[in-house]
């Protein structure tokens, strides 16, 4: 079958995301210790409420009140970079495939991972305009499989033309069982097997 869109999974595939480091940078910016922001984004489910659709404003003011101080989008933003070291060869292999094939990512993450991405991949920007689709605004997550039909709903995409990559098997077979056509790869090699496969070299 014919690939219309190569739709892209973010932490793991395009970046390496690194919880820890993001916490270190944001202790270190609001004045907390490690352990506090841990626990106000993680142990408490806050994250995880954020990428499951809660207001921006409302999950950083709810962050700000669990560290006794105000944390600003900016700030978030500056600490999700840190933590997420772009995979220069995946990305190659897409800003390659880009200039013949439509990119878009769907990712698990709070709404605004949208205006984070294109900073955090600046090379794929132009390429991703318009196509950015968070959970957090999508009201759903991966692996559900209404979620990517939604997606590709809003790329304008056939589902079974679509040929989906993440890092995680369990959001693979999400994406299968709603029709698209789906694989695994976490690094530029297994990306590169991927894409061969499917006759997008990259």
């Amino acid at each position: 079958m014919a690939v219309d869109c190569l739709l892209l999974d973010v932490d793991g595939v395009l970046v390496r995301y690194a919880r820890h480091l993001r916490v270190r940078h944001l202790a270190a910016a609001c004045g907390c210790s490690a352990a506090s922001v841990h626990a106000a984004l993680f142990d408490s489910g806050l994250d995880r409420e954020h990428d499951s659709g809660l207001d921006s404003d409302v999950y950083l003011a709810r962050l700000g009140q669990a560290l006794g101080t105000p944390v600003s989008a900016a700030q978030w933003q500056a600490a999700r970079i840190a933590a997420s070291m772009p995979q220069a060869g995946v990305i190659e292999r897409v800003q390659r495939i880009a200039r013949h094939l439509p990119i878009a990512v769907l990712t698990n993450n709070g709404a605004m991972m949208a205006d984070t991405i294109p900073r955090l991949l600046p090379t794929l920007a132009d390429a991703l305009r318009g196509r950015i689709l968070c959970s957090g605004a999508l009201g759903g997550r991966k692996p559900d499989p209404a979620v990517f039909l939604q997606a590709t709903a809003l790329l304008g995409l056939r589902p079974e033309r679509t040929l989906f990559v993440d890092d995680l098997f369990t959001n693979v077979r999400g994406a299968r069982v709603a029709g698209l056509q789906a694989e695994t790869a976490a690094d530029s090699r297994t990306f590169g097997k991927v894409m061969k496969r499917y006759g997008l070299g990259g």
